[in-house]
């Protein structure tokens, strides 16, 4: 069991631990999780050792080994395997004293060592698990050099996962993956015999291969049964749970106090009046925890074109000439098309989408773009390319320097930036904030073919829940590239398969798809040359339903804050010392009104909360 007791760490005068507490059950997959900056990477520092603490202590059983994923990719001329296999400091050690040993006992010892180890099985393992995270047998006899950095933090993940520690520490580690390399690391985790505990923001990962949620909120320590949403469900019934207790308890706080207040100072009550006096001393207040601030993420309405948005007639596209990524692409994308692209890195999705966005021209056929076409993109390297000496509010001034100052905040405010954050400098953002500039960037033009790539990776669960909603009210086209399953299912209506240099609907979801790339020999899926699925015009149509109630709800919402604004307008006027005294008609006119818009509010709010779940219920259906 690993032990965390009374935890309290604290960081240039902020407390990030506060006494954080839990006993994590040996040989469990348990999911970390919390908003941004909550600290969740700061325990897996303490756990590791890298981090000490101001207060309290972590256990584990003295024989286990604990392991997470290097920090620094691995470099150097040393092969994929070989520095995967050299992971397993034990089998390493074994088999280089095997080569010096001259005592035949001790080489007995030795070899039998490695068989208990499945030391001999060792390559095949190690490259079963380089091959479920995207290399080929080719590339895994590569130098490690040969590779990029993404590729190489592949390469640490699989050295740790080859390890086996006893306890497995993961901090996000699909960031580097796409939908192939997670789907293979989910059903790894699943079968694995050691204790994981795994940072990620990925709901499904979350589900399908964890037992336990551990929460971390407020500094403190939570642990939950069962995987993400059954999680969401019981937190939130706690809640419900803890509301209503503090509400009764209110309610008899202000009877005893009022009671108090009216038999204080009458002889014959007033032993009474001090015995509640003393009960309410002792009352404990129920603390209600304060839901967190979600920032929104809004997508500007797309400017209007008529179908077909691109069309393609034997195209190829690629870097080299003469050396196509992709060729014979025919396909067709209308405004209402929602598409998902499938296949492994390296099988052209990228290359696909810059061509989509018209970053890359054709090397040969015949693309035509719509006279009105706007395209947006979003790619994970431009995060890279932002210049951290500018705010927010330049980056889309460098980019759009006609657009007024207050247009520019507003589509900052789109996208959860306050007024402050859009003036704070690009380089003190966080990795969400910087993915929250490239969306607002991306869609700066109210583009009405909005191409992403791989756009949740620091995204946390909440923000990639404002994205799968804000991509459902967006009524333009999308071409999504992503790893995260849950944003896939909820806004894809078509998948495509990119492989073998072509691009061509995939028959099947993503259920279907992961069955077959776990089972590449099964036929059952494969991609398909027939017309889109029936399920894209059923998500085409279920979109086309949500958009007037999703309209509805939002006026009704606009009427709410009205009406409340109005409110407290007129309370403060009524709350003028003298007005009764120097005008009673006037103070009668605004007590009047302030009555009409009390009933108006609760009028507007009912209207709301109807809005609110007509359209929930519809988005269910």
């Amino acid at each position: 069991m690993l032990s965390i007791d009374t935890v309290t760490v604290r960081i240039a005068g902020r407390e990030i631990l506060a006494g954080a507490s839990a006993n994590l059950p040996a040989g469990r997959r348990i999911g970390l999780v919390g908003r941004n900056g909550a600290g969740k990477s700061t325990l897996l520092k303490v756990i590791l050792g890298e981090l000490a603490t101001d207060g309290g202590e972590v256990s584990w059983p003295r024989d286990w080994k604990i392991g997470a994923v290097a920090q620094e990719a691995p470099g150097g001329a040393a092969s994929l395997l070989d520095t995967v296999l050299a992971a397993d400091r034990e089998r390493a050690d074994l088999l280089a004293a095997a080569e010096s040993e001259t005592d035949g006992h001790r080489i007995a010892d030795i070899h039998a060592r490695l068989d208990a180890i499945d030391g001999y099985a060792a390559p095949a393992r190690a490259a079963s698990i380089l091959s479920g995270l995207g290399f080929s047998a080719a590339e895994q006899s590569r130098p490690c050099a040969e590779f990029s950095g993404g590729w190489r933090m592949r390469v640490a993940l699989a050295a740790i996962l080859f390890a086996a520690p006893d306890l497995l520490l993961l901090d996000e580690p699909t960031n580097y993956l796409d939908l192939e390399g997670l789907l293979w690391l989910e059903d790894f985790l699943r079968r694995y015999r050691g204790t994981i505990l795994i940072v990620s923001h990925d709901r499904d990962l979350l589900n399908t291969a964890v037992d336990f949620i551990l929460h971390l909120e407020h500094g403190k320590l939570a642990l939950y049964t069962g995987g993400y949403d059954t999680f969401v469900a019981t937190r939130a019934a706690q809640r419900a749970h803890q509301a209503a207790f503090a509400k009764k308890q209110e309610a008899a706080r202000k009877h005893m106090q009022a009671f108090v207040d009216r038999f204080r100072a009458k002889a014959s009550k007033a032993r009474q009046a001090q015995s509640r006096i003393k009960m309410l001393a002792r009352m404990q207040t129920v603390a209600l925890p304060v839901d967190e601030h979600v920032a929104p993420i809004r997508i500007p309405e797309p400017v209007p074109a008529s179908p077909p948005l691109v069309t393609m007639d034997r195209v190829s596209v690629g870097y080299e000439p003469g050396k196509p990524v992709l060729a014979h692409l025919s396909l067709r994308f209308d405004p209402d098309d929602r598409i998902a692209l499938l296949g492994k890195n390296g099988n052209g999705k990228s290359t696909f989408a810059k061509l989509l966005a018209g970053k890359l021209g054709p090397m040969g056929g015949e693309l035509t773009r719509a006279r009105k076409l706007v395209p947006g993109y979003f790619a994970q390297h431009q995060l890279e390319e932002l210049d951290g000496g500018l705010t927010p509010l330049e980056t889309l001034a460098v980019l759009r320097p006609k657009l007024p100052v207050q247009a520019l905040r507003a589509q900052l405010g789109g996208f959860g930036f306050s007024a402050a954050k859009a003036t704070t400098k690009v380089a003190s953002l966080s990795g969400g904030e910087r993915a929250r500039l490239m969306l607002a960037l991306a869609t700066l033009d109210r583009p009405n073919l909005l191409i992403l790539d791989e756009p949740t990776n620091h995204l946390d669960i909440d923000a990639r829940t404002e994205l799968l909603t804000a991509l459902n009210d967006f009524a333009g086209a999308v071409i999504l590239v992503s790893h995260d399953r849950r944003l896939l299912e909820a806004t894809a209506d078509l998948l495509m398969l990119v492989a073998d240099g072509r691009v061509a609907p995939f028959d099947g979801d993503l259920d279907d798809y992961r069955r077959f790339l776990l089972s590449p020999g099964s036929t059952a899926t494969r991609p398909a040359e027939a017309a889109p699925p029936a399920a894209r015009r059923d998500g085409t149509d279920k979109r086309r339903r949500l958009k007037p109630l999703k309209q509805r709800a939002n006026e009704a919402e606009r009427e709410v804050v009205v009406f409340a604004e109005r409110i407290r307008r007129l309370d403060a006027d009524l709350a003028a010392p003298d007005l009764f005294a120097r005008d009673p008609a006037e103070a009668a006119a605004l007590a009047k009104q302030r009555a009409e818009a009390a009933r108006a509010l609760a009028a507007a709010e009912a209207r709301w909360l109807q809005a609110q779940d007509d359209y929930e219920s519809a988005a269910a259906e």
